[in-house]
């Protein structure tokens, strides 16, 4: 249900909306959905009980993050309400993380924490991106209708797809069509 290749949290968290631009696909609808993506990103072993206001606050920051991550591939000011929402929310303690022993003596990492401090996380992912030297790297997937944002760590920097395994493959099947059509 959730997908994890933008190569950074904070564009992933982003793109738990799909087809921004036409058919708006919301992945994290629901407080209990958003709790399902947090667990799922690995950013907590077991999320809180969530609910409507911790939900709004998670979308402020995600539609921030998005907002200043467009602006900046598009060659446009960012917006310094979006710049202090990411602030706002990075200024948080980050979620903590400890080593603890099971039961049959062996270590694991055990992440707890509240969802404040969740979006603490994903906002200093958000700008450790939009502030550092990756920023360069931000594509948008090119198939359309995917609005997906993601890092391009190719070699040459030609990643045209947020994930070969559906827009790319989509993307070349459709190619391959057109070419065989008479």
């Amino acid at each position: 249900m959730f997908t994890f290749w933008s190569g950074n949290l904070a564009l992933d968290f982003a793109g738990t909306v799909g087809h921004r631009d036409t058919d708006r696909q919301e992945f994290v609808g629901t407080p209990r959905l958003l709790a399902d993506w947090v667990k799922a990103a690995g950013l907590l072993d077991e999320p809180p009980v969530l609910d409507e206001h911790d939900h709004a606050q998670a979308v402020r920051l995600r539609e921030a993050i998005y907002r200043l991550a467009v602006a900046a591939l598009r060659g446009r000011v960012r917006a310094a309400h979006d710049v202090a929402v990411v602030n706002e929310f990075a200024g948080h303690a980050p979620v903590s993380q400890v080593l603890v022993v099971d039961d049959a003596g062996d270590l694991r990492l055990s992440r707890t924490g509240s969802m404040d401090e969740v979006l603490a996380v994903v906002a200093g992912s958000a700008a450790e991106l939009l502030g550092g030297p990756d920023l360069a790297r931000v594509r948008e997937c090119e198939s359309a209708p995917c609005t997906r944002l993601y890092v391009d760590t190719s070699r040459g920097g030609s990643r045209r797809w947020c994930d070969m395994r559906e827009c790319g493959n989509r993307e070349k099947a459709a190619a391959f069509r057109s070419r065989r059509r008479p």
